[in-house]
């Protein structure tokens, strides 16, 4: 978490973010490694003990943006837990009552049929909360390789 708050600051004062760069990104591995009772990811709380929607409000009060990691699929590439077709919309809303900016979803853990309904779905779910968030979907990457097909 210390690590985000300071970036935070070096984009604001050095000039960064007057250049363009905009964006603190969290990859993956920072959730617990399992969902709270009802079923919601929830940020691991010795890596961010303060939470997600504190570091989303630190952010954008230096007029910067938060990005965070999601996997479509059982896990997340580093074995966390990830966002299955029934989570997808609780997800988006988890995102977006956090203050989330930009998701990043990617697709390890996950078959071409949940990628075919997951990927456009999360897009609906997203756009369904009110909350402008930017989708870097992965699905391509998923399609046959890189270049995808």
């Amino acid at each position: 978490e210390t690590l985000f708050f300071e970036m935070a600051d070096r984009l604001a004062e050095d000039g960064w973010r007057e250049l363009g760069y905009k964006y603190i990104n969290i990859d993956d591995c920072w959730s617990a490694k399992q969902r709270d009772a009802a079923g919601r990811l929830v940020p691991d709380p010795e890596r961010f003990p303060r939470g997600i929607k504190a570091l989303a409000d630190y952010v954008h009060a230096r007029g910067l943006k938060l990005g965070i990691y999601a996997n479509l699929g059982t896990l997340t590439c580093g074995g966390y837990p990830g966002t299955t077709l029934d989570c997808v919309e609780q997800d988006a809303q988890t995102f977006a009552e956090w203050g989330v900016d930009m998701l990043k979803l990617d697709g390890c853990y996950s078959s071409a049929k949940e990628q075919a309904e997951g990927y456009p779905e999360m897009a609906r779910a997203l756009n369904a909360t009110g909350r402008p968030i930017v989708y870097s979907c992965s699905w391509p990457a998923y399609q046959g390789g890189l270049p995808p097909k």
